[in-house]
């Protein structure tokens, strides 16, 4: 598995933001939305450590930490990705969590219900140039745990979003959030948004690890 960094933060954004996670980066990415703030990662040239899923598991197990966050570029591209899951659950007694693009096909991890890990997944909107790629039968396998992700940039963008949750009844069905394209959108408008529309059960999210830290620093 191409593994582009690994390192312990907190967890900027979703519903465990602010908890301690060990993160692992995996190379690659099939899409290259505009917004995109971790396009080294996805460059085919990026440097890489190959591990094995038991070196990845042995290294988790070393921190100490027991939310894992799964992350890229696109996770789900990487091969073994059924048995690190299986791993970090039953070895390290993790919480695994899976940051998935959207285009990626969630079926394989969703049929043991023991080894199930959470997904945030993202639905990209036109701003990010992306959205034909979205898998839209992975709406029907995410349950409560799981988050749904509008990276937003525009007022075009957060009305497909609300296009979006009305016709999946995401709300219903998982936790949704809306989070602004750093530097092409104020969060203040968002929220106005959220206010025309009365939207229940959505929250804004500011990437913490962006307000802490440097934007571009990697590593956290």
């Amino acid at each position: 598995m191409r593994v582009a960094e690994k390192f312990i933060s907190i967890n900027g954004e979703g519903t465990r933001a602010g908890e301690l996670a060990v993160f692992i980066r995996f190379q690659g990415c099939n899409l290259r939305c505009s917004y995109c703030d971790t396009m080294w990662a996805n460059e085919p040239d990026c440097p890489y450590e190959e591990m094995s899923p038991e070196e990845i598991c042995d290294y988790v197990a070393g921190t100490g930490i027991t939310n894992c966050t799964l992350t890229g570029g696109e996770p789900l591209l990487q091969r073994d990705m059924k048995q690190l899951v299986r791993l970090l659950i039953d070895q390290c007694g993790c919480r695994v969590e899976i940051e998935t693009n959207g285009s990626a096909n969630l079926t394989p991890l969703t049929k043991d219900p023991q080894h199930r890990p959470v997904f945030t997944m993202d639905y990209k909107l036109p701003s990010s140039g992306c959205e034909s790629a979205m898998r839209m039968e992975n709406f029907e396998l995410l349950d409560r745990e799981d988050t749904v992700k509008f990276v937003s940039g525009s007022r075009e963008d957060l009305e497909r979003a609300y296009e979006i949750m009305q016709e999946y009844s995401l709300t219903d069905q998982c936790h949704v959030y809306f989070s602004p394209v750093f530097g092409s959108i104020e969060p203040a408008s968002i929220v106005d948004f959220m206010q025309q529309r009365r939207l229940n059960k959505v929250r804004l999210q500011i990437q913490m690890h962006k307000v802490i830290w440097d934007p571009d620093r990697r590593g956290v």
